[in-house]
Parts: C-alpha cells; sequence; structure tokens
C-alpha cells in the first residue's frame, strides 16, 4: 500500500473555490475603486461661471434686439439660433471664415475659457488690459469683455469693423452696433475708444467704395475717433497712441488679441504659427517675426506685457476638452472646464494591495503545501 491518500492533493491556487473567491474579491475592489472619485473644482469656478452667465444674457439681448427688428435667422448656418451669426457675403465682408469656428465662440462657456487664460496670466480685480478686436469674431469679443467685466478688469478696446464671412458683417448690426446694446444693458464695462476701417492693410482695401463708407458713417454715428492713416504702419501707431493716452503702455498688465486683425497682428507671415491662448516674449522669438510690418500686439509683447492670443479656435477649444461647434449650446458650469473628475489614488492603490497581497498569500501557502507534500511522499513505495 503506498502513501497516496484517497483523494488526490490539490493545492489551494488549483482550487476552484480559491479561484472564484480571488476574482469576486478582485471584482469587489475594481468596483470600490471606480465608485470612489474624487471632483477637483476648478479654483476659478466662481468667475468662470459668472462669465459664461453674463455671456448668455449678452447674447439673449442681441438676439432680442434682432427678434424686435423682424430680422430672420438663418437656421442652417446658425442652428443654436443665436441671431448672431452672419451671412456668407456682405458690403462690408473683408474676407472668408470658417463658420464652425464662429460657431464655437458662441458658445457661453467661451467665456470661462477666457477667464481660465486669464487665471493663466495672473489678472486680478481692477488691473487695466488692451483688447484688440475686429468684427470677425462677434462670440470671442462678447467672451473677453464679459469676462472682463467677471473679473473687474478695466479693458481698452480698440476694434476694426470689417468682418469675415459669417461674423459681425451685417450692414445694419455691426460689431459697434452689439456694443453699444451691451454697454448700456450694463453687460460690458466699456466701449471701443476707436475704431477702424479694418481689411486688408486696415483700410478695406478689396472693399468698395460703398462698404467702406458704410463703415465710415457707422463709426461715425457712434461718436468714436477713426483711426483712418495713408499707411498700415501709420494706423498701428495711432492705436498705440491711443493706447497710452489711455495709461502709459508699460502700465498695461495684459493685451488680449481676438482674430486676425492686420493692425493687431502685422503682417508677418510667422504670426499665423502663433499659438492660441498665453503669449510671452519668448513665444515671440521663438517662431521669428523679422521681416514685415510689426502690429500692436507684438509691439506690447516685445514690451514684455503677456499677451492673450484669441484665433485659431478649435486647437484652444481642444485644450479643454469641449466641443467644437456644438449643437445644441452645452449648459454652463458642466465638464472638465470647471471641474475634473479623477479616481482616488489612495483607494485605488489600497484595492490594488488588498487583491495582490491575497494573490500573493495564497501562492506562498500553495508552494509550502506542495513542498510539505513532496516531503512527505515516498517514491520507493511505488516499486
Amino acid at each position: 500500500m503506498n502513501n497516496y491518500k484517497k483523494k488526490p492533493f490539490i493545492p489551494a491556487i488549483q482550487r476552484t473555490s480559491t479561484l472564484v473567491s480571488l476574482s469576486l474579491l478582485s471584482i469587489l475592489c475594481f468596483l470600490i475603486s471606480i465608485k470612489n472619485k474624487t471632483i477637483d473644482v476648478s479654483p476659478s469656478y466662481d468667475s468662470k461661471v459668472k462669465a459664461a452667465t453674463l455671456m448668455k444674457t449678452a447674447m439673449d439681448e442681441l438676439k432680442n434686439h434682432r427678434m424686435e427688428q423682424s430680422v430672420f435667422i438663418d437656421i442652417e448656418n446658425d442652428p443654436n439660433e443665436t441671431g448672431l451669426v452672419g451671412g456668407p457675403y456682405s458690403l462690408i465682408t473683408t474676407d472668408e471664415g470658417d463658420l464652425d469656428a464662429k460657431l464655437t465662440t458662441l458658445d457661453p462657456n467661451f467665456a470661462a475659457v477666457v477667464i481660465d487664460l486669464m487665471y493663466q496670466l495672473g489678472l486680478k480685480k481692477n488691473d487695466t488690459v488692451a483688447v484688440l478686436m475686429t468684427g470677425s469674431m462677434p462670440g470671442a469679443n462678447i467672451a473677453v469683455l464679459t469676462a472682463c467685466k467677471a473679473l473687474g478688469l478695466n479693458p481698452v478696446t480698440i476694434s476694426s469693423i470689417g468682418a469675415s464671412q459669417w461674423g459681425a458683417n451685417q450692414i445694419d448690426f455691426t460689431w459697434l452696433d452689439m456694443e453699444k446694446i451691451l454697454f448700456e444693458k450694463e453687460l460690458i464695462l466699456s466701449t471701443s475708444i476707436a475704431a477702424s476701417i479694418g481689411g486688408r492693410n486696415d483700410m478695406g482695401r478689396l472693399l468698395s467704395v460703398k462698404g467702406r463708407n458704410i463703415i465710415l458713417d457707422n463709426i461715425k454715428k457712434h461718436n468714436i475717433p477713426l483711426i483712418k492713416k495713408d499707411r498700415l504702419s501709420d494706423n498701428i501707431e495711432e492705436r498705440m497712441n491711443y493706447l497710452n493716452k489711455y495709461s502709459s503702455i508699460d502700465s498695461y498688465d495684459a493685451i488680449i488679441n481676438v482674430g486676425g486683425g492686420v493692425a493687431s497682428l502685422g503682417t508677418s507671415f510667422n504670426l499665423k504659427l502663433l499659438s492660441p491662448g498665453v503669449v510671452s516674449r519668448a513665444d515671440m522669438n521663438t517662431i521669428g517675426t523679422e521681416g514685415g510690418i510689426e502690429g500692436v500686439f507684438s509691439k506690447f509683447i516685445n514690451l514684455n506685457v503677456l499677451g492673450l492670443h484669441i484665433l485659431n479656435i478649435r486647437p484652444l477649444i481642444e485644450q479643454y476638452n469641449m466641443k467644437f461647434a456644438p449643437i445644441p449650446l452645452p449648459e454652463i458650469g458642466l465638464g472638465s472646464l470647471y471641474a475634473i473628475e479623477r479616481y482616488n489614488l489612495l483607494v485605488a492603490l489600497i484595492c490594488f494591495l488588498i487583491v495582490s497581497g491575497s494573490v500573493f498569500l495564497v501562492g506562498f501557502q500553495s508552494k509550502q503545501k506542495i513542498k510539505e507534500h513532496l516531503i512527505q511522499h515516498e517514491p520507493d513505495s511505488l516499486l
């Protein structure tokens, strides 16, 4: 008779009950890990919600104004029915435009994006910022100005009125018209201190004479100083003079550029490579801007004034995991722009140690039992 038991020896690690128990323990720890999450609320959450809410109110006011004028909303090109999407062509249309980019900036949450960028610059209440705008992206213009109001900043704005496709290019509803309405409703803190025609060379090149006159009349109607010199460089210098009259250039806490106005960016081709968002002098040095005429934005940056560059909308909003040209408009206060949901790493680590420790313990005990079994086993008895 040999020493084998009638019941065969099976180590714990091979037993079905042990494997089922380890599986159930693993599933339990997995469920505990995914259920335990932490929410990191943005430090600028309140300001973001305030700015986005202001922008929504501003958009509603402008839409109501258009409705009172019995203006038809092009639902096909303005699917969210904001009433702030222009047409493909008008007498004051200066260039081609990206409709989806315009729709994206008409999301009130875009004002929260601007707030986030302003926080990155360290802007705070009562800071003074120079703001350069065109009529091409009214949504981005509104986002910047409502963000300034939400943070209590002092914006000093200069605008060019010509607009690319789908922007503020309606002859009866220019950016200056929008700006005035928002100021009267106390939704923004100020209006433009000066304005130009815009377009090619900042003088309306490629616009018809009638188109240029419409813009000139619009600027005159709003009683805003006109910037209209014979050369682009002179128009740029005139902008610098107006901004310097309000406050010395070195006293500005930041400069914000919205759109691709030639007087703002200048004529250097390399500036098209400038990434959207926060811009410092080091960024300008990296891309290099030799050749061409230096714009107002470049002049400020080269004087070590930090800047925000709001153009190339798709890569900008991708940084915040926002939808491009969203339909319908997302709710305010939701998404990673406002708060980031993370797994609780401590809970996950504890669960990992429990599961891995259990597997190791079962494996170690099984090894010991196998070793004991081999010692007790007498192979000679089989002969």
